[in-house]
């Protein structure tokens, strides 16, 4: 073989090489997306309560009808789990296979990967079981809505100061679904997360509660409403000469590396705000 024709067999299997890069690059799935890219993040945080209970940034603090929770601020790292209390975990490394580039391998998240803040609810004075009845949210850019792939979770504590978490409760914010939607671990399906039990990448079922588990609110006469899914997520204790005993509630909000909405067409987007709404229900 001549230097002429060498070079022209180099220069073919030179971009041959290149086109299968370019290939796998272009099929990297979400995680490696989010985990590579600086993303900054702003949100404006709001909860409000409804007329019969209050609520507050702190256990001793003022207490009202609506609070301001620190902005979330930071790196929003793709992370997953079935259960809140026993952590979170992110990528650590991928492999290939007919779905393209997918995650196999998993290490325990950062307290920076995911948002999480607390506030502190109590009854006006009689007890009652306490509703989610909205999580309003913002997309940062309509037309890559990262909502769809957003979890918000609520651990609930004894009533008291400094009292062990009790239950806990996964919302997901949105009910669209995104049109290039692409499951993305090596062992999982659609629907599926991380088993929080197990560090080998096994994923299992898991369902989160959506807005059909809303009560409604109604602003305007203070009253709650209540639909046959609606689901009471905390109980306020009574109070015996004023308002009742606080009940602390630890909010995340987390970008769920396993949703099937979790894909490379988020790359660059987040959310503007999300304004969480409590309202009680009193039992007849």
């Amino acid at each position: 073989m001549d230097a002429k024709s060498l070079k022209r067999s180099f220069i073919g299997a030179l971009i041959a090489v290149l086109a299968l890069l370019f290939s796998v690059t272009g099929a990297t799935f979400a995680w490696y997306v989010y985990n590579t890219s600086v993303r900054t993040t702003d949100v404006h945080l709001a909860a409000g309560a409804g007329v019969s209970i209050e609520i507050a940034r702190e256990y001793a603090g003022q207490y009202g009808s609506a609070v301001e929770l620190e902005p979330f601020e930071g790196f929003l790292t793709p992370v997953s789990t079935d259960s809140i209390r026993n952590g979170f975990q992110k990528d650590e490394e991928w492999t290939n296979n007919d779905k393209g580039s997918v995650a196999f391998k998993f290490q325990p998240s950062e307290t920076s990967d995911y948002f999480k803040t607390s506030l502190f609810i109590r009854s006006r004075g009689a007890e009652c079981p306490v509703y989610i009845s909205n999580i309003g949210y913002e997309d940062e850019n309509p037309s890559a809505p990262i909502s769809t792939a957003i979890r918000v979770g609520f651990v609930i504590h004894e009533p008291g100061e400094n009292k062990a978490a009790a239950s806990e409760y996964i919302f997901a914010i949105s009910d669209e679904k995104n049109p290039k939607k692409q499951y993305n671990t090596e062992q999982g399906q659609e629907g599926h997360v991380l088993d929080s039990t197990k560090t080998d990448g096994s994923t299992v079922q898991f369902t989160p509660l959506t807005s059909a588990a809303y009560a409604i609110y109604d602003r305007s006469t203070g009253e709650t409403t209540l639909k046959d899914g609606s689901v009471p997520v905390l109980k306020l204790p009574a109070g015996e000469r004023g308002p009742g005993e606080s009940v602390q509630v630890d909010v995340y909000i987390w970008l769920e590396g396993c949703d099937e909405d979790c894909t490379t067409s988020l790359s660059g987007s987040t959310l503007k705000d999300i304004a969480i709404q409590f309202s009680a229900a009193f039992e007849e």
